[in-house]
């Protein structure tokens, strides 16, 4: 028994190291802003283009910055949760003798 927990608790440190080497994007104004992040939600980059940052005001600056973050984000959680969705057949799997069946 417990050595089903335990597999399954490696397999979910597998994904977790897996999405770490995933990088998502989220990008606006046609990549003027670029945010890299893991699929484990870790903001890696963030890009500015040059002309875009002479033009733009703070407040525009803040508010596509946030944007561009958030669709990293989101995208790192759609990564994420087609990852852990493709193991848990496996690892559910694995746990179902556990419970005589």
């Amino acid at each position: 028994m417990f050595d089903k927990l335990l597999a399954a608790q490696q397999k979910a440190e597998e994904i977790k190291k897996r999405l770490d080497t995933i990088s998502v994007f989220g990008e606006v104004e046609n990549g003027a802003i670029k945010i890299t992040a893991t699929a484990n939600k870790a903001i890696t980059g963030v890009s500015i283009n040059e002309t875009f940052l002479e033009n733009a005001d703070k407040e525009e600056l803040e508010e596509l910055l946030l944007t561009a973050i958030n669709k990293a984000l989101a995208n790192a959680e759609e990564v994420s949760a087609t990852e852990m969705q493709a193991s848990a057949a496996d690892m559910l799997g694995g746990l179902g003798g556990m419970f005589g069946q």
